[in-house]
């Protein structure tokens, strides 16, 4: 059952293409997205948080973006600064994956990006839904008698 059929989804609604893909992705396994791991949270009605656990990695190493409604983490591990660091340091157990990564988050409509904070290993990126006035419910006045206008 690798192919769901969406069409019955869509049948009353209008400007949901982007959806068919969301559901796409879910049911793909994708088992690379599941390093490092993470939290999304949500605190209230339009406040929402991505905790990624960073064993390892800095400021420096991390690289946060956001285009077109997907935030994207990456991150990789750093080269010693000097050949002296890589020969003062020998590894009898490595078991702190510093492997390079990268993380992409689909946002939903009016979600917006507003901090992030790098603390105690733990990345903290805060989200919170901003609906502008144009796009919050509005009432439509109803006319009677006259003949419908066409909008151009």
């Amino acid at each position: 059952m690798a192919t769901f059929p969406m069409a019955p989804l869509f049948r009353q609604s209008v400007g949901f293409d982007r959806f068919s893909d969301l559901f796409e992705a879910a049911l793909r396994n994708d088992s690379a997205s599941t390093y490092p791991p993470y939290n999304i949270e949500k605190h209230g009605e339009s406040n929402y948080r991505i905790v990624i656990a960073m064993a390892g990695f800095e400021e420096a190493d991390l690289d946060l973006q956001v285009n077109r409604s997907v935030l994207t983490v990456a991150g990789g591990r750093r080269e010693p600064e000097s050949s002296e660091d890589a020969s003062a340091v020998t590894y009898l157990h490595r078991g702190i994956a510093q492997r390079g990564f990268k993380l992409s988050f689909n946002l939903a409509d009016h979600i917006e990006v507003r901090s992030a904070n790098l603390s105690n290993g733990l990345l903290s990126i805060e989200l919170e839904r901003v609906v502008p006035e144009e796009a919050k419910p509005r009432r439509i006045e109803i006319k009677q008698g006259d003949k419908p206008t066409l909008l151009n």
